[in-house]
């Protein structure tokens, strides 16, 4: 029996993952969707000064509080980010970890300093009138739907976090990369993933791979418990 660490992406919470939590749990698998401060259904704990750091110790502190010794992790879009520092902090301790059409950052690197001009924009305009405060990326007139989308906090994609050098001890390490929609700003760190000979897939979905291509999802998490 496996253990899954799930960590969702920006502006949204663990429910983007579907039903992958059930069908992983209907093979044996105990699974963690970890909750990220402020978001989804934390929306009531946000507040402008939430940071990258905040959002890993999160889950670190999910993670024990679950007991988990040894696990998966698995990160979806800006999740990557935070899965990247969780993997340089507990890399002894992780068995595989995925990206799902994710950011994969290089040490020392923010989300900002992985992003273009298009995001840039976004993040700074966005949150004129609410400082801190990020809109959901290309949603215009967005409102906040209470318990599943809101904004986000703007320090987390700033901040950047150098590696350990434990994360080194993840043996498996996979990527699945949603092809079905453009622009994406993951083709780069897919082709990294790729050229580094990790376990590779591509799915002809939208950025949500976890509801749309769930049978695929779930192939892949699986096959890194063997």
């Amino acid at each position: 029996m496996a253990k899954y660490v799930l960590v969702h992406g920006a502006w949204g919470g663990g429910q983007t993952y579907g039903e992958v939590p059930g069908r992983l749990e209907a093979k044996g698998h105990e699974v963690l969707v970890a909750t990220l401060t402020g978001l989804g259904t934390r929306q009531d704990e946000l507040h402008p000064g939430i940071t990258l750091s905040d959002h890993v110790d999160t889950v670190v502190q999910q993670i024990e509080q679950a007991g988990f010794e040894r696990f998966i992790l698995a990160g979806h879009s800006y999740g990557g980010m935070v899965i990247t520092a969780v993997a340089s902090r507990l890399g002894k301790r992780i068995d595989a970890i995925c990206y799902i059409d994710a950011f994969l950052p290089e040490s020392d690197q923010s989300l900002w300093d992985i992003t273009g001009e298009f995001e840039h924009n976004w993040y700074i305009d966005t949150q004129r009138h609410k400082p801190g405060f990020v809109d959901p990326i290309g949603a215009i007139d967005f409102s906040v739907v209470p318990g599943v989308v809101g904004y986000h906090p703007l320090l987390t994609l700033l901040e950047a976090i150098p590696y350990s050098g434990d994360e080194q001890a993840i043996a498996k390490k996979s990527y699945i990369f949603a092809t079905g929609y453009q622009p994406t700003p993951f083709t780069r760190f897919a082709e990294k993933a790729k050229a580094e000979g990790w376990d590779y897939h591509e799915t002809a979905t939208d950025h949500f791979v976890m509801q749309n291509d769930p049978d695929l999802t779930v192939k892949v998490l699986l096959g890194l418990a063997g």
